[in-house]
């Protein structure tokens, strides 16, 4: 059976309060997701695509697959055997983030740039996947969440028979260094201020505040990664940027953008801050109750956050969602409508 290893291997990480994962397959509810939000979700279909990684510019070939109930988002590098090949998509595996997040296992296997497929698979509501990459690169598609967002669409969801669990933020953390600094704090619902600025005309100061699970698929998912003309070379000089092009990012020269079409939207870079921000913070394990602020912050920030975050535990506490999510009718509702 194809990923028999990881199915040993997540069985061993199953713990006492949780289903073990990828055990007895259980029932597929296929209703209307809007109905059910307050369930887990994973893909209904496996579905692939390739493309180059941004700063290896390597090409790279994704698949992503349906998982089990209790299973989360882990990576499995397809150029590599048995468990090594394993990463799991948690903040604790995070081993890198400059100018993107890269996770990596103690065998020193890397899946480097996961964070747009993250806020992809956040926006979407899948909560199980097996992400399988031939390389140690995410492709960078157009430099956006969205033909993720696309391959999730056309790959279908699958609803599950497990409550979702739902982080709730207890009371506010903060996290700062220099002039960056990213909070949590308790909310109703997960809710989102960004605030970026910048020594340049084009892009100066830019804030955004929204509730990003409500708008992710028309409002934030198209923005993509940006930088300057004039640090292309110092990046790639240090092995960095290598696949990056006008195809796959905003590039900026002075006050113009150098990208034929111009830009998605007016504020598209903080925008894409957003983006990068919902990408890091599904690192936690699962959905986010409270409000979350970040001030001139990157990958750096939003990982210190989380681990801040997680050595306090009076900060925070594990609930399933259940009926506690808002205007959601109940799972008997959801498999009554599609009788």
């Amino acid at each position: 059976m194809r990923f028999a290893f990881l199915q040993q291997w997540l069985r061993s990480q199953a713990t006492t309060d949780r289903s073990p994962a990828l055990a007895i397959p259980r029932p597929e509810f296929t209703g209307p997701t809007a109905l059910t939000d307050h369930l887990q979700h994973t893909l209904r279909n496996r579905i692939s695509c390739t493309g180059i990684g941004l700063h290896s510019g390597a090409k790279v070939s994704l698949t992503l697959h349906p998982a089990d109930a209790d299973t989360g988002i882990v990576f499995v590098r397809g150029d590599l055997d048995g468990e090594r090949a394993i990463v799991p998509a948690t903040w604790r595996h995070v081993v890198d983030t400059m100018l993107c997040t890269t996770i990596g296992n103690d065998d020193g296997v890397r899946v480097a740039t996961i964070e747009h497929l993250m806020a992809a698979l956040h926006g979407c509501g899948i909560d199980n996947a097996i992400v399988e990459v031939s390389g140690a690169e995410v492709p960078i598609m157009d430099g956006s969440a969205a033909p993720f967002v696309f391959l999730i669409e056309c790959a279908g969801l699958a609803v599950q028979d497990q409550p979702r669990r739902v982080l709730r933020i207890r009371r506010k953390v903060e996290v700062q260094t220099g002039a960056g600094r990213a909070s949590l704090a308790p909310a109703k619902d997960f809710s989102l201020g960004f605030e970026i600025e910048y020594n340049n005309k084009l892009i100066a100061r830019q804030r955004l505040n929204v509730r990003p699970l409500d708008i992710f698929k028309t409002e934030i998912c198209r923005a993509r990664t940006y930088g300057f003309e004039h640090e292309v070379e110092a990046l790639r000089a240090r092995g960095l940027a290598r696949g990056g092009s006008l195809d796959n990012a905003v590039v900026v020269s002075g006050d113009t953008v150098l990208n034929k079409d111009g830009l998605r939207y007016r504020d598209e870079f903080v925008r894409h801050k957003v983006l990068d921000a919902m990408g890091d913070l599904y690192l936690a394990g699962g959905l986010i109750r409270g409000h979350f602020e970040g001030q001139r912050a990157g990958h750096g920030l939003n990982n210190q956050l989380l681990r801040a975050l997680f050595a306090d535990p009076s900060a925070w506490v594990w609930e399933d969602a259940g009926e506690a999510a808002p205007r959601r009718a109940s799972w008997e509702q959801a498999l009554a409508a599609t009788a």
